[in-house]
């Protein structure tokens, strides 16, 4: 029905618009006919001639509504000329905006039509121009005129917001009226025209907490006291309806989301009024016991809670904390519990709010309290000794089984058990120290040494006889207090050194003491010489009186030759109850010095070299040292610098026994220069021996049918066998290097290898070569070339 009421009225309103057209037409048509170029004349009331005033070819706007739908073009107006006669010699002619695409013109009657649907929110007016030109010639018959159309508005566009969702927040427990949020929508209708963009504001849905004003659009509250705790979120529906709200017109809506936000309008309130909580009394400082909580429906810092304890039996040993990720406060154990002293403790806790909004004091007081009852529960303790550490003191050199103290431990428990005691044995390895296990009595097994070991610390157990797994453990520190059982000693070793020369009263040394006893036992050392020797004609005593004694010579004239060594005997006693002493021997050793009391020599040169060397002995020292490695240098340079066989022999050379000559020998007597054992056995030379003067160019293979010769005393076979064999091997060492002396000399059928008679000798030989071979053979050429080239060059 509402559509069908809408589609009469629009209907109404095109025709209304016709006719408003048809008006307007003929309005122009009046106002805008041009007159007869020619004028008429009319007569006044006076009888004068009056002329009517020619109108001018001017078009200033025509009109047409919007969103025409009609079957036939719109008639926007009418062109006419004052000249047109109506006998279709004007053409009008129509130019600008949309002319012959929207807008066209009948070129004779001059009526002008829209032929599309107009809309002005897309376009509002259009500028034209009209022309009258002659239709023979296209002459122009009047000036060109402009004129507007202007595009007539129509309620065809409902109001729009700008949004299509709003998000807003209001405070919870806000006044009436607060402004929350302000929504705007538009109409692209024509607001200069009618009532088409005229919007009035409404509420569709959020009553009745909320209201819009409806010129403005702002939403504002509408109840009081809205609770967030009750209802946070809130969902509203704003209509803007044009033609300011009346019916027919057009509308449109928006959803905004209104949520209310937080403020402490709320105490943090306990869901219970005690709370039961327990704790062993084995538990440790810092540990927790138990949590409460306290409910408050605002959130964020309007939420926060802050615990503590405001009164109770149990501020002391329990303290509170506040967990502000979970808002629960945390009670903990401040000291230590004893279940047998105190079984339960009761606490009052507080829980505020930590900010409180002045707004709301009125609601308050924003905390509460609760009561916290915690009970102590028993638990197994092991022993516990008395005191924390146990301090005693015994005597050194104390016989076995003295008492030196006593610890004490008890049962913290109801039950009390028995306990037994024990020494931790890994802090007495030696053993010095027994605990009686019933009743903790520490007595010594051996005796002690102070000056070995002055403290003794050692640990003790106590454990329940029936739960061995309770177990308990105590320092024990045990001094060893002196007993002066040490006599003095000298310092050091004392030698003493006096001169020949010395004159009397003279002090040579000055001596002090050590005592290994506690200084109670030895404030002060005494010194004095043997009460036989107290009259010794040679040397005095004299006690500094600062632990110190001095050593003075009692007459002059001391000779190394009659006597070089005293030997003076020494009483060091000490302070102690009762005092010791000892008998000390002091070593004098009679030297001999210069006028100024300086050292020149004495007996004890050897303990004084043995001290240390002068620098003239130590010069000569290295100086015997330089001379050695020089010599030592020497010799091995000439042994290196001798020259080498050719032949390389080994240790096992059957030639070893071979002896070098540089002379020749003398024949078949000569035997003592080789050992014939080794002729005869020729076997023993049969390896390989390698030339040194020489480098072998290939490997010599032993020729085919050469064989050993064979173990016989025929000396002359052996050799031949041999001569031939080396003339046949390359790698052989020359025949020369072999030394031969059986068959050379006198007797020998090999006659002498000797050149001495050579130059005497007639030979056949022809040695004129050897003037060819280079002035090294110089001089063998004179000696052997022929007598002709000699008599020629002398």
């Amino acid at each position: 029905p509402k559509m069908k009421e809408d589609n009469c009225l629009h209907a109404a309103l095109i025709c209304l618009g016709m006719l408003y057209y048809s008006h307007a037409v003929t309005t122009e048509k009046l106002n805008h006919a041009r007159p007869s170029l020619h004028g008429h004349h009319e007569k006044g009331k006076e009888g004068q001639v009056l002329h009517r005033s020619k109108r001018g070819w001017v078009w200033n706007q025509f009109f047409v509504i919007e969103e025409y739908t009609g079957p036939d073009p719109v008639l926007v107006g009418r062109l006419h000329s004052d000249i047109d006669s109506g006998d279709g010699n004007i053409k009008y002619i129509l130019s600008g905006e949309g002319a012959g695409i929207i807008f066209v013109i009948d070129d004779k009657s001059g009526n002008i039509h829209a032929t599309k649907t107009l809309d002005r929110e897309e376009r509002a007016q259009y500028t034209l121009t009209a022309q009258a030109v002659d239709r023979n010639t296209n002459r122009p018959l009047e000036p060109p005129s402009e004129f507007i159309v202007k595009v007539q508005d129509i309620n065809d566009n409902p109001p729009e917001f700008l949004h299509e969702n709003y998000h807003a927040n209001v405070p919870e427990r806000s006044n009436v009226g607060t402004s929350v949020i302000q929504v705007t929508a538009s109409d692209a209708d024509d607001p200069t025209y009618g009532n088409s963009a005229k919007l009035v504001y409404s509420i569709l849905e959020g009553q009745p907490y909320f209201s819009v004003e409806a010129q403005t659009g702002i939403i504002r509250t509408a109840l009081p006291n809205m609770d967030r705790e009750a209802k946070e979120e809130y969902h509203v529906v704003i209509q803007a309806k044009d033609m300011g709200g009346h019916m027919g017109g057009l509308s449109g809506t928006t959803k905004v989301t209104i949520t209310l936000t937080d403020v402490n309008d709320n105490p943090p309130k306990f869901p219970q009024s005690v709370y039961q909580m327990s704790v062993s009394e084995a538990a440790v400082p810092g540990e927790e016991v138990g949590r409460v909580k306290a409910k408050d429906p605002d959130i964020g810092e309007n939420g926060l809670v802050a615990y503590s304890i405001i009164d109770g039996d149990g501020m002391d040993m329990f303290e509170i904390t506040t967990d502000y990720e979970t808002q629960e406060g945390v009670v903990k154990l401040k000291k230590l519990l004893d279940f047998e002293t105190k079984k339960s403790y009761s606490l009052k806790v507080e829980a505020a709010n930590v900010h409180i909004d002045p707004k709301f004091i009125s609601n308050g007081p924003f905390k509460d309290t609760v009561t916290v009852k915690i009970s102590v529960e028993d638990a197994d303790e092991p022993p516990v000794f008395l005191k924390p550490s146990y301090i005693f003191e015994v005597q050194e050199n104390a016989a076995s089984g003295t008492v030196v103290g006593k610890v004490h431990a008890k049962d913290p428990d109801a039950a009390n058990s028995a306990i037994r005691y024990s020494i931790d044995r890994h802090t007495d390895l030696e053993r010095y120290f027994i605990i009686n296990a019933e009743d903790g009595n520490i007595k010594t097994i051996k005796a002690l040494d102070r000056e070995e070991i002055s403290w003794h610390n050692i640990s003790v157990f106590a454990v329940e006889v029936h739960k061995q797994h309770q177990e308990a453990k105590v320092p024990v520190a045990i001094k060893v207090v002196d007993v002066n059982d040490n006599a003095p000693k000298f310092a050091a070793a004392y030698e003493a050194f006096v001169c020949e020369n010395a004159r009397s009263n003279q002090q040579f040394i000055t001596i002090s003491a050590d005592d290994k006893d506690d200084s109670a036992n030895g404030p002060r050392f005494i010194f004095s010489l043997p009460p036989e020797i107290i009259h010794n004609p040679n040397f005095t005593l004299r006690d500094n009186r600062d632990n110190t004694a001095s050593v003075l010579v009692r007459r002059e004239g001391f000779s190394r030759q009659k006597q070089d060594l005293y030997l003076l005997p020494i009483v060091i006693s000490d302070g102690g109850l009762p005092p010791m002493s000892s008998t000390n021997t002091l070593t004098i050793r009679v030297c001999g010095c210069d006028s100024n009391g300086s050292l020149l020599s004495c007996n004890a040169e050897a303990y004084i070299l043995n001290a240390g060397l002068s620098t003239g002995a130590l010069i000569a020292i290295l100086a015997c040292i330089v001379i050695l490695l020089v010599i030592v240098v020497l010799f091995v340079t000439l042994k290196r610098q001798k020259k080498e066989p050719l032949i390389v022999f080994e240790e096992e050379d059957v030639r070893e026994n071979i002896i070098t000559y540089d002379d020749e020998g003398g024949g078949e007597e000569d035997t003592e220069a080789f050992d014939i054992a080794t002729l005869q056995n020729p076997d023993g030379i049969n390896g390989f021996i390698p030339r040194k003067d020489i480098k072998p160019e290939y490997q010599y293979m032993p020729r085919p049918g050469l064989r050993p010769a064979p173990n016989s005393v025929d000396v002359d076979d052996f050799i031949n066998t041999r001569i031939q064999e080396a003339d046949n091997d390359p790698t052989a060492p020359p025949y020369d290097s072999i030394q031969i002396y059986g068959y050379e000399g006198r007797g020998s059928v090999a006659g002498s290898l000797s050149s001495l008679e050579s130059a005497t000798t007639d030979s056949d030989l022809d040695y004129d070569y050897l003037q060819n071979w280079g002035p090294r053979f110089k001089k063998l050429a004179d000696l052997y070339g022929s007598k002709d080239t000699f008599d020629d060059d002398s």
